[in-house]
């Protein structure tokens, strides 16, 4: 007799996977507290938690215990505790934040179809250490590994300006407001700032923005936009911008590319420890 296979019992539907209601309640009472910025009172962090102060106080017990939480013995406010702050130096030290930028970058170029180009202030000024290119971009030469560009004419180099302290840039600030004023050789509607009055004024507008953008800076017919990557200091460590043909780029920073350059930059950000707080107005 032909033995025959038993039929399988039809696979499930994939469920939900369930987790343990109190941990989550917990991480959101840590997540209130991470996004105060500061110590709360109790009252104040229940209705942030969205719970009653009486049941919010048995998870701060427990919170307490482990260090997560502290209680400030003068105002009787709820703070992150020490054993939070290890929590974080860990994570930190385990976080590649350029390893995360190039994955970021490479989705970058596939989405939006540009060059995307991720760039940090080296010794000699804004330097790009990595690139993606875009379907519809040809080979942008001028812009290889290692080069550095100009603080007022590359996007990149404005988004520095707006973000570093002014001791690093003022040296290349001087010495290319110099420059333009001998050479004069900018076209004509050019919004490359020529003294350090302006200079201040656009990069007041950057952080504003929460990019920078540039237009003919380096190649006349491109235009590209910048956002920056901050740390868990609020320090800015990289700029990622995307570059491409004025004819095909827009560069309006409500537009859809720039709007999914921030939230790129942003997500990096976040993930190097960066919180709401470190971030201006985006």
């Amino acid at each position: 007799m032909e033995d025959r296979a038993e039929p399988l019992p039809e696979e499930a539907a994939p469920r939900k996977r369930r987790g343990i209601q109190s941990i989550l309640t917990g991480f959101r009472i840590i997540d209130c507290l991470v996004q105060a910025g500061e110590p709360l009172a109790l009252k104040e962090l229940a209705a942030r938690a969205g719970l009653t102060p009486s049941n919010l106080q048995f998870y701060l017990i427990s919170l307490s215990e482990v260090g997560i939480v502290t209680q400030e013995p003068r105002t009787g406010r709820y703070g992150l505790g020490p054993y939070s702050l290890q929590l974080g130096i860990f994570g930190l030290q385990q976080f590649d934040v350029y390893k995360a930028a190039f994955h970021r970058i490479e989705g970058l170029a596939r989405e939006t179809g540009h060059a995307v180009f991720l760039g940090v202030w080296g010794n000699a000024g804004p330097t790009i250490i990595h690139r993606a290119e875009g379907s519809y971009n040809r080979s942008v030469f001028e812009l290889r590994l290692g080069s550095v560009l100009p603080l007022l004419r590359s996007a990149l180099g404005r988004l520095f300006l707006a973000h570093l302290p002014e001791d690093l840039t003022r040296a290349m600030l001087e010495r290319e407001l110099q420059e333009l004023a001998t050479a004069n050789t900018l076209p004509e509607g050019s919004d490359t700032p020529r003294s350090r009055v302006e200079a201040r004024a656009m990069a007041e507008e950057i952080r504003a923005a929460g990019l920078s953008r540039c237009r003919g800076g380096l190649l006349s017919d491109h235009t590209a936009v910048s956002a920056p990557v901050f740390d868990h200091t609020g320090r800015i460590l990289a700029g990622m911008t995307i570059m491409g043909h004025v004819n095909v780029l827009s560069d309006d920073p409500e537009g859809p590319v720039a709007c999914v350059l921030r939230d790129t930059a942003r997500t990096v950000s976040e993930e190097a420890g960066a919180t709401a707080h470190h971030y201006l107005t985006f």
